[in-house]
């Protein structure tokens, strides 16, 4: 997070204040990050609201510019800009459509997620960062080479978050339950996978630098216990990887994701592999 050079903020003309913005400039205080405002809208009717607001960011000693476009939808402007910018970062806001739908995320925030070739910060709460908990999930089963450098992206980003908000980071990685029909008997047992689970982690551990208390290995689905765990750590910030395995369109964030996107109580960073964000520049830069 350190080399994010650029970060673009969408800005919601409707909402004054706006939490994106708040998180942004807290990263940028640290990593002295340039801040690109967008408001996308297809008026170009908010220069006033964003010349307010680049005064008082500049006066505060940022370093911003603003923009408004609109290109056939919310998240292929977003797109479009952050390429346009080079911004390393997105921070959008996200604004539940009604109580009912409070948790779920609206389809512009998916296909924002699906296809932004960097990470993206998605706000969901006003809970302040400083002092809080930090949680990055990771499969620390999965060992390729794909998930290895992914788990080493969403640990790092996981560090820098809680160094810049003077809060604690935790880990979490679920395990599978015990399977009766596995042909490997140690499979069968819960005592037995979670045994082999710990060594695993404990290689881990060593090249993370992260101690028992703040890894956390639990059995069941990820779905279920990355919102749990949030939730009883009364998480801050949930820290998130997505890999691809067939075709870009539909499967680039898998069902686990979205779920615990909807169900988490905090904001949430999602990364990508490194060849899932190249191929996602590729199929950008070809439009």
């Amino acid at each position: 997070m350190q080399a994010i050079r650029s970060i673009l903020v969408v800005i919601e003309p409707e909402h004054s204040e706006s939490l994106a913005l708040k998180r942004a400039k807290l990263i940028a205080g640290v990593t002295q990050a340039h801040l690109h405002l967008l408001v996308c809208d297809r008026k170009h009717d908010h220069s006033g609201m964003l010349g307010v607001l680049k005064a008082a960011l500049l006066e505060d000693g940022y370093s911003v510019t603003t923009e408004q476009a609109w290109n056939e939808s919310l998240h292929e402007t977003i797109v479009d800009v952050q390429q346009a910018e080079g911004c390393g970062l997105v921070v959008k806001q996200h604004y539940p459509d009604s109580p009912l739908k409070k948790a779920l995320l609206t389809p512009a925030d998916w296909k924002l997620l699906r296809y932004c070739p960097t990470p993206v910060l998605l706000v969901k709460t006003s809970k302040p960062w400083s002092g809080g908990v930090i949680l990055a999930a990771i499969d620390v089963g999965n060992t390729d080479g794909e998930h290895r450098t992914l788990h080493a992206a969403i640990i790092d980003h996981g560090y820098d978050i809680a160094s810049l908000a003077k809060a604690h980071l935790h880990v979490i990685s679920a395990h599978p339950s015990p399977m009766l029909s596995s042909a490997d008997p140690t499979l069968q047992l819960s005592e037995t996978i979670e045994a082999r689970y710990r060594e695993q982690c404990k290689a881990f551990q060593a090249e993370f630098d992260i101690d028992d208390d703040h890894l956390h290995i639990a059995e069941g689905p990820a779905d279920v216990l990355i919102p749990y765990m949030a939730h009883k750590l009364q998480a801050s910030v949930t820290v998130i990887g997505t890999v691809a395995r067939s075709g870009l369109s539909g499967a680039l964030i898998g069902n686990t994701a979205e779920v615990v996107l909807d169900a988490v109580e905090s904001d949430v960073l999602v990364l990508k592999p490194d060849t899932i964000m190249d191929h996602l520049e590729e199929i950008v830069t070809q439009h």
